[in-house]
């Protein structure tokens, strides 16, 4: 299925004269990927003087450039009536905080009540951009901020701001283990070699840059400001585990559970029944796509979290007190 669109027309700069037309194409359309350029020359959508070229033809300069933008629809996903927790919404993007538990993408074993259908729900023209306008994603059982663009530029624009790292992602973790200082992981990140669920620290692997600090510590464990250079698979929760203080309650990276000697009943009540990652994404800064001002989004930590670090700081505080 195709979407019209209104044709949009450009005028080849005198200065482009001798250059590559998808090269030209490129800078008079820059909302769009060079990618889709591509395909839309190849396909006769982008005519130079109402021709079809190839995409290494030259240009003269001074010639009519007409695109016909026509979309096509990119998700098939159905739209379901799925709340949504928004903290900034405008036509060109969508900020929400993401819950515990819910699916980013459609997939196996999870065909529906994903994120991608309560976008579709609420916006329905979602489905011609690519994952329905998701640029990065969260972990099921990770909560917290996710930007959506809502156009095919604003998409665009979003992913180079992200390839180029010019995106703040900052989130707060529960670790095992008492940490004494933040630092910086620096390790590359792929697929793990046998297992293929899990990534893994591997020397052939893409570069992955992890940045962390201390915002509490308690008698076997820390709470952590996390903030990402890069944006691999499970990042921080690989990370984190080959600094040999992986995440509470992880479920693949975290190890069996660890209590503190002398917990109170409270923290080994709290341990046990937390079953995710302790990992949330609070803050997502980013230039807006089209206004280029600075948009922050900060989502609260949600109440699972809340509450296992207040058992944690309870817990620290009653074992001071016994050693006094």
């Amino acid at each position: 299925m195709t979407i019209p669109a209104t044709p949009l027309h450009a005028t080849v700069p005198d200065s482009a004269a001798g250059r590559r037309f998808d090269a030209v194409l490129a800078e008079l359309f820059p909302d769009f990927s060079r990618s889709r350029l591509a395909a839309w020359i190849k396909s006769g959508d982008a005519l130079l003087d109402g021709r079809e070229v190839r995409p290494r033809d030259p240009v003269r300069g001074g010639e009519a450039v007409t695109l016909n933008a026509a979309l096509e629809v990119q998700t098939h996903s159905e739209p379901e009536d799925i709340a949504l927790d928004v903290l900034y919404e405008d036509e060109h993007v969508i900020v929400i905080n993401k819950p515990a538990g819910l699916v980013v993408h459609p997939g196996a074993g999870n065909p529906a009540g994903t994120l991608v259908n309560a976008l579709l729900h609420r916006d329905a023209s979602l489905n011609t951009l690519p994952r329905a306008g998701i640029v990065h994603r969260l972990d099921k059982d990770t909560s917290g901020v996710m930007v959506v663009a809502r156009t095919l530029p604003a998409h665009t624009a979003l992913i180079e701001q992200l390839s180029s790292r010019e995106v703040h992602r900052q989130y707060v973790a529960v670790v095992l283990g008492s940490l004494v200082s933040g630092g910086t992981a620096d390790a590359p990140i792929d697929r793990h070699p046998r297992d293929r669920i899990r990534m893994a620290v591997r020397e052939d692997g893409r570069d992955a840059v992890t940045h962390f600090r201390l915002r509490e510590r308690f008698r076997a464990h820390t709470l952590l400001e996390c903030r990402l250079e890069t944006g691999r698979t499970h990042q921080i929760r690989v990370h984190m585990a080959h600094l040999k203080h992986p995440i509470v309650g992880d479920p693949l990276y975290g190890g069996p559970l660890k209590l503190p000697k002398g917990a109170t009943e409270e923290l080994i009540a709290t341990l046990r029944g937390f079953k995710r990652q302790a990992l949330h994404a609070e803050t997502l800064e980013f230039s807006h796509p089209v206004t280029g001002e600075p948009v922050r989004c900060t989502a609260p930590v949600p109440q699972d979290l809340r509450d296992l670090v207040r058992a944690l700081h309870d817990d620290t505080v009653a074992a001071a007190e016994r050693e006094r």
